[in-house]
């Protein structure tokens, strides 16, 4: 089993910067990518950020030159820096991580303020 453990939401003003983490444990064999996808209310969930085990990314449009995802292989770790926020940015970010299946985090909010 894989745990996915994500900290770093909250509240921040437009314009403003947070810093997600995640955290994976648990029987990894193998690491295709860790990422992160956003479901903000009343709409599907998207794919935000894609990091591969050797550190090939992949954007979604909307968050383009202004999120940076990198991620740690030593400690299983990926993280998604996002900068210039703006109040379309607020959603529940959930981790995600492709091994041998699809592992998703609990869910951290990320509320910007206009």
């Amino acid at each position: 089993q894989v745990r996915l453990v994500e900290s770093g939401g909250g509240l921040v003003q437009a314009g403003g910067s947070l810093r997600l983490s995640c955290a994976a444990s648990g029987s990894i064999f193998s690491i295709g990518y860790m990422g992160w996808d956003r479901q903000a209310p009343g709409k599907q969930r998207e794919l935000v950020a894609t990091i591969t085990s050797g550190g090939v990314t992949n954007y979604a449009e909307s968050v383009k030159d202004r999120f940076t995802i990198s991620i740690d292989g030593a400690k299983n770790t990926v993280y998604l820096q996002m900068n210039s926020l703006k109040p379309e940015d607020t959603a529940v970010y959930y981790c995600t991580l492709q091994s041998y299946r699809t592992f998703w985090g609990q869910g951290s909010q990320v509320t910007v303020s206009s």
